[in-house]
């Protein structure tokens, strides 16, 4: 019988479970523990998305602070407070392995915002019909 080949691009629906997971348990926990970073201190942090590896040990999780601050000082803080993070997270998931996380800076809401003022531009506004 011969071999078949995936064509699916994306990520597996294991994946998104465990990446689901994952975000909610990290979430409880920066909402819940106080971390002694002062770049954390009375931040509020918004995990968007984590992206898992197929094996489930490294995950990529997308964060920002509520209201824009000091993104890059909070996600270098978040990544130095990582290992603590994941064992407190490995507590509230039923996984075999607590993947490691890296925590990059979620540029989504910025591009959101680049694209509605692009289409709130009177030329762009006139080619779509609007009036």
């Amino acid at each position: 019988m011969p071999k078949r080949f995936s064509s699916a691009k994306g990520p597996s629906q294991r994946q998104l479970r465990a990446g689901e997971l994952l975000r909610h348990a990290l979430v409880e926990v920066l909402q819940r523990e106080e971390l002694t970073d002062p770049a954390l201190a009375g931040v509020s942090v918004t995990v968007s998305e984590i992206r898992i590896s197929p094996d489930l040990k490294q995950a990529s999780a997308f964060v920002a602070p509520l209201g824009g601050g000091n993104e890059r000082e909070v996600v270098a803080a978040l990544n130095k407070v990582s290992p603590y993070l994941r064992s407190l997270v490995g507590k509230k998931i039923e996984m075999k392995y607590t993947p490691a996380i890296k925590f990059l800076s979620d540029d989504t809401f910025a591009e959101a915002k680049k694209i509605d003022e692009l289409l709130a531009r009177p030329d762009v506004r006139r080619d779509l019909g609007h009036k």
